[in-house]
């Protein structure tokens, strides 16, 4: 994979994988082989290998990270004389379509649900503030699900808002790839957690600039820690194709399936609506988009073809 960050000026450190592997140290491996498998997403690539070399280590990191965010906050209620709720430490999760995020999501949530404290680590994606199939038919805006303008961003930041604020129990509303729209009256509970994980393709987008000086926060304003996964354009067509070739053998089977349609035709157009939904709404999205926040990350990963990580590149304090 090309180099993707600057050297010299860059804010980054960037690590081979071989260079990152070392910074696991001592941290002991919870998962089996078994909980690994359950944890890969269709398509998507993950080993043990994986979890050593790029995981075990970013769960060191992270656990500096969480205990130093714990100091600060006892140092600032010492300071202030208060004693608040606890605040979740809340990590961001983004990049394109296809690329991954959902693995790394679960992943990182049962290293970091397994630290020797046993902290609480919930896992929520932003696919659930998208705004109904009917809204987004109505606004025309269904050739732009997953663009910023296709989620409900006041219900998220307020979601995050009482996340941040210690309130709870707080739900989540609740997305169904098999029907592709959000599901009525269903919602998730997120109460209180030590760890909150929020994954979605535009986590880490900024909103357009404030009108009159007024202040207009960002999902990111509520990160503590945020990841950023990437890929090379023609990597993620190739992966997105195919990730859409192997659900029209399994789940677009499903005769609930908003996809069921596809199931049915010739694989030869089958192949073709894939590549131009790719190249008509995600590689645009991408291009606008996702890929302007790369910068925005704390941490980077970087793939190559086969889904293996190659590089990983860290904010400098």
């Amino acid at each position: 994979m090309e180099q993707r960050i600057e050297d010299g000026l860059s804010p980054y450190r960037v690590f081979t994988r071989k260079e990152w592997a070392t910074r696991r140290e001592d941290t002991p491996m919870t998962l089996t082989p078994d909980e690994i498998a359950e944890l890969r997403s269709m398509n998507d690539r993950l080993s043990m290998k994986d979890v050593e070399e790029i995981y075990l280590p970013l769960s060191r990191l992270l656990s500096l990270y969480v205990a130093a965010t714990q100091r600060l906050f006892r140092a600032m209620q010492r300071f202030l004389g208060t004693e608040d709720a606890k605040v979740p430490y809340i990590i961001g999760i983004g990049g394109s379509v296809a690329v991954g995020k959902s693995t790394t999501a679960r992943v990182l949530q049962a290293l970091l649900d397994r630290w020797p404290n046993t902290p609480k680590v919930d896992l929520i994606t932003t696919d659930g503030f998208l705004l109904p199939n009917a809204v987004l038919e109505r606004e025309s805006l269904m050739q732009k699900k997953g663009f910023p303008e296709s989620y409900d961003t006041a219900m998220l930041l307020r979601f995050l808002t009482d996340i941040k604020a210690g309130r709870g129990p707080v739900r989540a509303p609740v997305y169904s790839h098999l029907v592709y729209d959000v599901i009525p009256g269903e919602t998730i509970e997120v109460d209180r957690p030590d760890i909150l994980i929020v994954e979605g393709l535009n986590v880490l987008q900024p909103n357009r600039a404030p009108k009159e000086g007024k202040a207009i926060p960002f999902v990111s304003d509520f990160f503590d820690f945020s990841i950023y996964i990437d890929a090379d354009e023609h990597v993620l067509e190739r992966w997105y194709v195919e990730r859409f070739m192997r659900l029209r053998e399994t789940a677009f089977r499903d005769p609930l399936s908003y996809f069921n349609r596809y199931s049915k035709v010739p694989e030869k157009e089958a192949a073709e609506t894939a590549l131009s939904l790719w190249t008509d709404i995600n590689l645009v999205n991408l291009r606008e988009n996702i890929l302007p926040t790369r910068l925005r990350a704390s941490l980077i990963l970087g793939k190559g073809t086969d889904h293996q990580i190659e590089t990983v590149a860290l904010r400098k304090l």
